[in-house]
């Protein structure tokens, strides 16, 4: 384990985070509230931060372990400072809370302790909804984006941080691979931004709604989420956005190139927009008679298979509220998620089609023992080691979602409340069915089980491994 270069790698990170304060706090001060909740922690972050960044390690390689470990310990630490200013303003007292709701926005989750946010002064609104538009993209992204990074070596910790069964790099220096990626997100965010202006939103809620929009993670102003507009151009504006931020970022960048039939023809957007479709349709069909007629029911089924799909976690409506079949095929799509390479969270279109594709070869297999059959995704072949992985984080996947089950059960609360409330955290959706659906929130859950979900909120913001990572005592040792 090269140590100091972790440690080099964490205080850039904090340094960072202090350097991303200074936003809510501009934010604070224009709107005349106090800015100490946030000099507090800036100082503190400075303070360690340097420390740390000042360490100089003998070689600044990183290679796969140091890449989990720096990812893994910068989400914990980010966490941690983040939640001070909730406590330092009064805000969110209960440090726990604080914690809860600071790692449900650098997840990009969009669980929420608040029954009425509004009650947040306005520094504290921003820099909560801020951190889901610093989460959707990854800090370590950002980092790579803006400082000079050693070599190739850092894409040991862009594969750790960005979603997906294989990270690629878009052109071959890594840290212009991350400014593409950022400006890109950069660009969306400010379209969608404007868009909501001339919806006549306020430009502090149009700002605040992209960030939560462009990072999928659905933390809202205001108590009644996106329905508290009362606005069909607002709704189908973040919902189309909901879904460009479920492609895969690599497609943007093909269509800026000029290559827009190159990203037509990928076989994973095709299929998630297949699966937007079918879904769509079929929960019309099935509220129909609930929503006042079959254009009102397309309008409430988009903007909810869109918002679950893409793990945002906005509401218009009380989806609990529907009827058995279209409640479920929600929590289906809470699993599958958005594409490799966006900001949504579950399993990932890819992940899925590759399991089905490798089912299928399997079950063809049993039938032609002697036949070699290769599983194909994006035109090209997938080599075993990939489909194994993509088997294993599955597995991982639903084991990790069945112990958080299990893990909440000690506070009583009905299957339906706690199923969903695990499968939402790890599948970085938010609002789940029963207590914690759209209308409900997670503060009735007491504290080690608050724990345990942010625990599944990193673990499936990071895509599982690089917090088991941490948890595993040959990973620290130096050889």
């Amino acid at each position: 384990m090269n140590g100091k270069a972790v440690a080099n790698i964490l205080g850039k990170v904090l340094l960072a985070e202090a350097a991303l304060l200074l936003f809510p706090l501009a934010a604070a001060a224009y709107f005349r509230e106090p800015v100490l909740p946030f000099l507090g922690p800036i100082l503190l972050l400075l303070l360690l931060g340097g420390a740390l960044a000042a360490l100089k390690p003998a070689s600044p390689q990183l290679y796969a372990r140091e890449g989990f470990v720096c990812v893994g310990l910068s989400w914990v630490l980010m966490s941690a400072f983040g939640a001070l200013p909730f406590v330092f303003s009064g805000d969110i007292p209960r440090y726990t809370d604080a914690l809860f709701e600071t790692v449900s926005g650098f997840t990009t989750t969009g669980a929420s302790i608040l029954n009425d946010p509004e009650r947040l002064g306005r520094g504290c609104m921003f820099w909560r909804l801020f951190t889901h538009w610093i989460g959707g993209m990854g800090v370590l992204v950002f980092i790579a984006a803006i400082l000079p990074v050693s070599g190739d070596h850092y894409i040991h910790i862009m594969r750790a941080e960005v979603p997906g069964p294989t990270v690629s790099k878009l052109v071959p220096r890594i840290r212009k691979t991350a400014r593409i990626l950022y400006l890109i997100y950069f660009g969306l965010t400010l379209l969608e931004c404007l868009l909501l202006l001339l919806g006549r939103m306020s430009f502090y809620e149009a700002l605040l709604h992209s960030f939560a929009t462009a990072g999928t993670g659905g933390f809202s102003t205001r108590a009644e989420s996106i329905g508290a507009f009362h606005s069909a151009y607002i709704e189908m504006v973040i919902a189309v956005f909901m879904l460009l931020f479920g492609c895969n970022f690599n497609l943007f960048y093909l269509i800026l190139l000029g290559q827009g039939a190159a990203a037509a023809r990928s076989e994973e957007l095709r299929v998630y927009l297949g699966v937007i479709a079918v879904s769509v349709v079929l929960i019309a069909a099935d509220i129909a008679g609930r929503c006042g007629g079959a254009l009102s029911a397309l309008r409430y089924s988009f903007f909810q298979v869109m918002t679950v799909l893409s793990t945002t976690g906005f509401s218009t409506c009380d989806f609990d509220a529907w009827p058995e079949f279209s409640r479920w095929i929600l929590v289906l799509l809470m699993f599958i998620g958005g594409c490799a390479g966006s900001t949504g969270g579950g399993m990932k279109v890819s992940r899925i089609i590759i399991l089905m594709k490798s089912y299928f070869a399997e079950l063809k297999r049993m039938i032609h023992p002697t036949q070699v059959k290769r599983i194909w995704f994006e035109h090209r072949p997938v080599g075993d080691q990939t489909v194994m992985s993509v088997q294993v984080f599955f597995f991982v996947y639903l084991l990790a979602a069945g112990l958080g089950v299990l893990a909440l059960t000690p506070d009583g609360k009905d299957l339906s409340t706690n199923l969903t409330a695990s499968i939402a955290c790890i599948s970085n959706v938010g609002p789940g069915l029963s207590l914690v659906g759209p209308t409900g929130n997670y503060a009735f859950f007491s504290v080690p089980s608050k724990l345990v979900l942010c625990f599944e909120m990193l673990l499936g913001r990071l895509e599982i491994f690089p917090m088991l990572f941490l948890l595993t005592p040959s990973v620290w040792k130096k050889r």
